[in-house]
């Protein structure tokens, strides 16, 4: 108790840091700029110091969701009083403040940006590639000869740059949502193939043997047995293809989309200069693919609790 209540003292000082940055002092120029870093060491000490104490005090439940929420704002604090007090220009690095003033003024902009890249192009290709990935799995798992033969193209077919399928896909659906579902279709197909089939094999011998004693079939052993025994692979695929799909399809807007989008908002912003938009763009994706990415984790854990990693 004692450490934690020097730690909390470190965290009022380097709270008295931080505050002193926002005092609106001149920007420190010159030598002097290494003075700025003391501003996000104190933001860091009092991140740290304070997650400590709440992981002390506060029952688990409340500190599993505290600590990381308390990192996120040092890591916002530093990044507020280092800008503030380096006096780096507004285009290479604009502070959050300045970001999040950008996003209530641009509120309905991004949002048919999120409307246009997430809902049209992001859920229906994550859908399609997820879809199309585990179908395609349980046809090579049938099928021996359709593995080995598909399975090389497949990892040639990954190992393509995005930079250079998303032009042509854009040239073949059209600028407007169907050829960023296509690139995210591409992007997620093969993660979902591969693990899905490891996933399959997942199951032991042992188990497998019992179910031919009781002489089910190829569909009953899929379905009683070796699908239960892939979920974690699935979801693992679907988790994985969820940042992805973020990833394809705003990249597939940089070559070519209609006046609205993530991908196109940013390039044009940051030709026009205009970074605090970019940022305002990039934390709208954030958001997304992290609420994207959490649903998933909570579906996971309400199907697959059996899982020894859930066990306590």
């Amino acid at each position: 108790m004692s450490r934690a209540l020097g730690t909390f003292a470190a965290a009022l000082l380097a709270s008295a840091l931080i505050t002193r940055a926002f005092s609106g002092a001149n920007p420190f120029i010159g030598f002097d700029w290494f003075i700025s870093l003391l501003f996000v060491v104190a933001s860091w000490m009092a991140a740290w110091a304070l997650s400590w104490i709440v992981d002390l005090l506060a029952p688990k439940s409340v500190s599993r969701i505290l600590v990381p929420a308390i990192f996120g704002l040092g890591v916002v604090a530093a990044w507020e009083a280092y800008v503030r007090t380096s006096g780096i220009p507004v285009v290479l690095l604009p502070s959050p403040s300045e970001i999040a003033s950008k996003f209530a003024r641009s509120t309905p902009t991004l949002a048919a940006d999120f409307v246009q890249t997430f809902v049209r192009a992001v859920i229906p290709g994550w859908l399609m590639g997820c879809g199309a990935g585990f179908l395609t799995a349980l046809a090579c798992d049938r099928n021996d000869f359709l593995r080995r033969g598909l399975l090389p193209l497949g990892n040639l077919v990954a190992a393509l740059p995005i930079v250079g399928v998303a032009p042509i896909l854009v040239m073949w659906f059209g600028f407007d949502w169907p050829s960023k579902a296509a690139m995210v279709v591409v992007m997620t197909f093969f993660p979902m193939l591969i693990n899905t089939l490891a996933g399959l094999n997942a199951s032991g011998e042992m188990e497998r043997d019992l179910m031919k004693s009781y002489g089910t079939n190829w569909l009953t052993t899929l379905v009683k047995l070796r699908l239960p025994a892939a979920m974690p692979f699935i979801f693992n695929a679907l988790k994985i293809n969820s940042t992805l799909a973020m990833i394809g399809a705003i990249v597939a807007e940089f070559f070519g989309t209609p006046i609205v989008g993530m991908g196109f908002r940013m390039s044009t912003e940051v030709g026009r200069q205009g970074l605090d938009m970019v940022w305002a763009e990039i934390a709208v994706a954030a958001l997304a693919g992290s609420t994207f990415y959490g649903c998933l984790a909570l579906l996971e854990r309400k199907i697959t609790f059996w899982h020894p990693s859930y066990r306590r």
